[in-house]
């Protein structure tokens, strides 16, 4: 498959650049993360660790167990945000090391940072919201995201059983879509870049690592029943945080789905404005969703900037707002996560109803 081009005529995009750059400049600070962002991705570690041994090694009562999946789930996520995202991007540090050693958090976790850079900072981040091409906009059969996308029955109770769907998120990325991009050599309808030797091994590697970590480990030490129920509590957990984050960033009302003419391949706008048009941002002044989701509340920074890390959205949003006015953009925010999250399932009541 083709992969869509872009209006390359527009001046928007250089701007938001010079203005960026000229920020940091002026400031003395580099792009990348900072010791806040450090001692956050050391504390979010040592916690995961500790929860883990913790269920593993002391057997905690059985409330008490529960309420540990479910925290060991949304730490994943956590980790997910903060530590593996900047440093999949490069821009969790200014050593390169140190970035590939924070991305590959995501090999322990149990998916694979190859595969997870293909699918988003290349597939997603570069045709965000196209269907047929965004890997992360294609839930089918089960959830309809677009309009462009084929209409099922069930889609009419969508708005009603998504966390349900969301839920399975981690355990699917795990479990089956890695391996599916591994022998498949594809996400979705495109291809991924040829595996070197250490790729490979490395898949192989973390995913043997993983099953010995989360399932040959603890199935020894509390058995297999109370280790199948923490375990998907956790996985299940994980996916729901992991999804609902993802969703509120692309698939509200607000947000488009353009695709591209059927005869030239190309999108109308330029790369910068069809990412302002496909992406929103929520609860951008709330500091503790903001600490916890890794800026990730500040999705549209990300998108144009990604090799910024996100302890910087708060301040370069001011300037991408500015020149947004000054250029008529539209900038999609909403103040509130609780008030995008409405806004999500009303997306999914009126594709499910279209």
């Amino acid at each position: 498959m083709l992969a869509p081009r872009f209006n390359t005529k527009g001046t928007f995009h250089l701007e938001l650049k010079n203005r960026i750059s000229a920020y940091f400049q002026e400031v003395g600070k580099s792009s990348t993360g900072n010791y806040k962002l450090f001692i956050k991705a050391i504390l979010m570690v040592i916690s995961f660790i500790a929860v883990y041994v913790h269920l593993v090694f002391f057997t905690p009562p059985t409330l008490l167990a529960l309420a540990e999946c479910l925290l060991l789930g949304a730490l994943t996520a956590f980790i997910g945000f903060n530590v593996m995202h900047d440093g999949a991007h490069g821009s969790f540090s200014k050593y390169t090391w140190v970035n590939k050693l924070a991305g590959s958090s995501i090999n322990f976790l149990g998916a694979n940072v190859f595969m997870w850079s293909t699918k988003h900072n290349v597939v997603h981040h570069s045709f965000t919201n196209i269907n047929e091409v965004d890997d992360d906009i294609d839930a089918r059969p089960f959830l309809r995201l677009c309009d462009s996308q084929k209409r099922y029955g069930i889609h009419k109770y969508q708005h009603i059983y998504a966390i349900a769907a969301y839920s399975l998120l981690y355990l699917y990325w795990v479990f089956f879509t890695d391996y599916e991009k591994y022998f498949t050599k594809k996400v979705g309808n495109m291809p991924m870049a040829k595996m070197k030797v250490r790729d490979h091994i490395s898949f192989w590697g973390f995913k043997a690592l993983h099953l010995v970590l989360f399932l040959a480990i603890p199935i020894y030490f509390i058995g297999f029943w109370p280790w199948l129920i923490g375990f998907v509590i956790y996985g299940m957990f994980a996916g729901i945080v992991l999804s609902v984050v993802f969703q509120l960033a692309h698939t509200v009302e607000d947000t488009h789905f353009p695709l591209p003419d059927a005869e030239t391949n190309r999108i109308e706008d330029e790369w910068a404005i069809h990412q302002l048009k496909t992406t929103a941002n929520f609860a951008t002044n709330n500091k503790i969703i903001s600490w916890f989701l890794g800026g990730l509340n500040f999705q549209i920074e990300h998108h144009l900037f990604p090799k910024v890390s996100h302890v910087h959205y708060p301040e370069i949003s001011k300037i991408i707002k500015q020149v947004c006015q000054e250029y008529n953009i539209p900038y999609i925010e909403y103040p509130k996560m609780r008030v995008a999250f409405a806004s999500h399932i009303s997306h999914l009541k009126n594709l499910g109803r279209a």
